[in-house]
């Protein structure tokens, strides 16, 4: 099989993932283009909910670039891009809340969010080093593959999967809290909160095909593993 497999498994994960996000973009256009009845902007959006959580040492700021808007838990800002930080659509409203909603869960220490954040560091070496000893491993690299490496190798990709699972009830988590106060505080009509409420479904889905991706390749190096031990 070598990385064959590896190569269908990743190129079916990038077509579905290339849908989706396609799908993502035209809805976020398509929600753009409708206008919040309230008139609020994304950053006053953000700055009330952050309010009525009881949330006053967190900054709204503007980010440059196209759907990048992300909560920093280090310094406290919730970065807005300028289309949702200026905008006054369904789309800026929903972007703005979900990323206040990682505010909250940061604030009143929501579980997963911390365990997310604690094994960063260790994302961050995993996700540099796994694919070049996965390689190794499997002897691409030096001509002898090494169960013993292919297995450290495995292990550390392997915190890149947890990683991308845990992510996954952390930002549907922040959805529904966006959800719920959007509509409880009245700052949508009930067609805007269902526009709102599909918006974040398909961002949603680009983690959902994210975590599947890295399930499945972590498996198939698994597989591999256990052929490599059985032949040796």
């Amino acid at each position: 099989m070598g990385l064959a497999g590896y190569y269908i498994i990743a190129g079916i994960m990038f077509v579905i993932g290339l849908i989706v996000s396609n799908r993502l973009k035209s809805k976020f256009a398509e929600y753009s283009q409708v206008g919040l009845r309230n008139g609020l902007s994304g950053r006053e959006i953000a700055e009330k909910m952050l309010q009525d959580n009881g949330i006053y040492d967190v900054r709204v700021i503007s980010t440059p670039g196209h759907l990048s808007d992300h909560y920093n838990p280090q310094d406290r800002t919730v970065n807005l891009s300028e289309d949702v930080y200026y905008g006054r659509s369904v789309s800026a409203a929903a972007v703005a809340a979900h990323e206040c909603g990682h505010a909250v869960q940061h604030a009143t220490a929501y579980s997963m969010l911390k365990f997310r954040s604690a094994i960063v560091p260790l994302v961050n070496i995993s996700s540099q080093l796994s694919q070049w000893i996965i390689l190794i491993g499997l002897g691409f690299m030096f001509g002898a593959a090494n169960p013993t490496v292919l297995l450290v190798g495995i292990i550390l990709f392997a915190v890149t999967t947890v990683f991308t699972v845990i992510t996954l009830p952390v930002e549907y988590d922040a959805s529904n809290r966006a959800l719920r106060w959007l509509e409880n505080k009245n700052m949508t009509t009930a067609a805007e909160h269902d526009q709102a409420a599909d918006a974040l479904k398909w961002a949603a889905r680009t983690y959902v095909v994210a975590a599947i991706s890295s399930v499945a390749t972590l498996l198939y190096y698994i597989l591999l593993f256990v052929n490599s031990r059985d032949r040796n």
